[in-house]
């Protein structure tokens, strides 16, 4: 039994891949495409961000601006879009490509009420481009889709299986919360996401659920409301 209506799926770029750690791995892509072809079926309404580290993280250089280093990013997460949507296709499903702005024929413009219907529709929903503004991080662009378009939950999918109270790389003995308030993130500087999409969240009362990407089944699990992830509340 589904435990929300509808839902806003974040991806890392570097998740998709794989362990070359740049472009795409296709088995994750086609894997992440069935996961959420099941949620579809459920009657589960969901809209995708995907990150782009894998092409491009920050700015690298010091000789280039940060705005069109940004530019550069978001650029990235289009191209991300594009090649993710095309794979979901592939196992049959509907998609589209939004922008906050206009790249030809290759995408549409974000709008709250086109979006929505395509997802009404059973389509799937690619939010690429980020704020379309710099300065402004893919989990801040998360955040701010969610609440435009009245997610109950962004879903947060990364190469850690959860919050932790230190980095269990480093530290054999760090503790896993399986549920932990936004107040408390802040609180104890784990960083989870930016400082802006932090205050979104806590101003909005959106929830996260950050789980890991790799798991069996994660997506479907963490939207029917089994994952093992670490629930962020209000």
């Amino acid at each position: 039994m589904k435990a929300y209506e509808r839902v806003l799926l974040k991806l890392s770029g570097e998740a998709l891949a794989g362990e070359k750690g740049t472009g795409f791995y296709e088995a994750t892509c086609i894997a992440v495409a069935k996961q959420v072809k099941q949620l579809v079926d459920e009657g589960i309404q969901v809209s995708i961000v995907i990150g782009g580290g894998n092409f491009w993280r920050g700015r690298t250089s010091e000789t280039i601006d940060r705005t069109k280093a940004d530019q550069i990013g978001m650029l990235a997460t289009v191209m991300n879009c594009i090649y993710v949507s095309e794979i979901f296709r592939h196992v049959g499903m509907l998609t589209e490509v939004y922008t906050p702005f206009s790249c030809g024929g290759m995408t549409k413009l974000f709008s709250k009420d086109s979006v929505i219907e395509c997802m009404k529709k059973g389509g799937v929903a690619f939010l690429a481009g980020g704020t379309g503004h710099p300065y402004f991080s893919t989990d801040t662009a998360t955040v701010l889709r969610a609440v435009e378009l009245e997610c109950d939950i962004v879903l947060m999918a990364r190469a850690i299986d959860g919050v932790y109270d230190s980095d269990p790389k480093l530290n054999p003995l760090a503790k896993k919360f399986d549920e932990i308030s936004l107040q408390e993130v802040l609180d104890k500087k784990l960083g989870i996401v930016d400082l802006t999409a932090t205050v979104l969240c806590i101003e909005n009362k959106m929830p996260i659920l950050l789980f890991g990407l790799a798991e069996e089944n994660s997506i479907v699990s963490a939207a029917l409301g089994t994952s093992n992830g670490t629930k962020i509340t209000i």
